[in-house]
């Protein structure tokens, strides 16, 4: 996909989220509009995926870490074909598959997540496994700022550069918010670059809703050879609704009512 195209995907999934969220009574919205930007690079033109052969060996992994964002994952799913787009109206409903948190039995979903802190460790054992294999695919894992707080996130870096796994890239959606508190109230992370790189990691930073950056960025992993790659993304919570924009608020609460008709009209608009 071309520039133009990546803008667009990531306004579809910001919509079908939004609509999702309402539709199924569920929360999550502020955390699937921080990183849809990222989500529409991944799935637009980054990650080398089959959608009528979810399982291809040569397929990039991909590990949605912040489980809980899965509506936009679900989203950029259906809109790469995996399945249709009516099936986004089921999410969160009894009987469907599009759990609230990610879930391995939706095509093009590798593993189940919502337990913060275990999607790296699971992305570490991919890559090492796909080196220890000679397999050339890659893996990719996003992560929130808030789930670096759990210990096993650092145990798995440590392991990641220890190993030199140059086949695992991580992205962290830094938008400064977790869910109760801001990040910096809660545990302060900074210097977050600083750590990441003294545990054996190539690092780089950039604006997380500047599409022509993040494929720039992640279409040249490995930043450097025999280092795993981590890119911390610069975003927003809630990006594209001026009222859900950096609010602890919209980490649970639901769309609806009159909320949600300001919010869709705003994002129908988002550039």
């Amino acid at each position: 996909m071309h520039e133009n195209e990546i803008r667009e995907l990531a306004r579809r999934i910001r919509i079908h989220a939004l609509r999702m969220t309402s539709l199924g009574g569920s929360s999550h919205i502020g955390a699937v509009l921080s990183c849809a930007d990222i989500l529409a690079v991944l799935y637009g033109c980054i990650l080398h995926l089959e959608p009528e052969n979810p399982k291809a060996p040569n397929r990039d992994r991909f590990v949605l870490s912040k489980g809980h964002a899965c509506a936009g994952v679900y989203a950029a799913l259906a809109e790469r074909g995996f399945f249709s787009i009516e099936k986004l109206d089921t999410h969160y409903k009894d009987g469907s598959d599009l759990c609230g948190h990610i879930s391995h039995k939706v095509p093009g979903v590798e593993v189940s997540t919502g337990a913060l802190g275990h999607g790296l460790p699971i992305a570490c054992g991919m890559a090492y496994a796909a080196k220890l294999a000679g397999a050339t695919h890659r893996v990719f894992a996003l992560l929130s700022d808030g789930e670096c707080d759990e210990g096993s996130v650092w145990e798995a870096a440590l392991f990641a550069g220890h190993h030199g796994l140059d086949n695992l890239t991580v992205v962290v959606d830094y938008n400064r918010i977790q869910g109760i508190a801001a990040v910096g109230d809660v545990l302060e992370l900074a210097p977050f670059a600083d750590k990441w790189a003294s545990f054996r990691w190539s690092v780089r930073e950039t604006d997380g809703h500047n599409h022509a950056k993040l494929m720039a960025g992640l279409s040249t992993v490995p930043f450097t050879p025999g280092r795993p790659s981590c890119l911390l993304a610069h975003t927003t919570k809630g990006k594209g609704v001026s009222f859900m924009e950096n609010t602890v608020l919209w980490h649970y609460r639901i769309p609806q009512g009159a909320e949600f008709k300001a919010a869709l009209r705003a994002l129908e608009n988002h550039i």
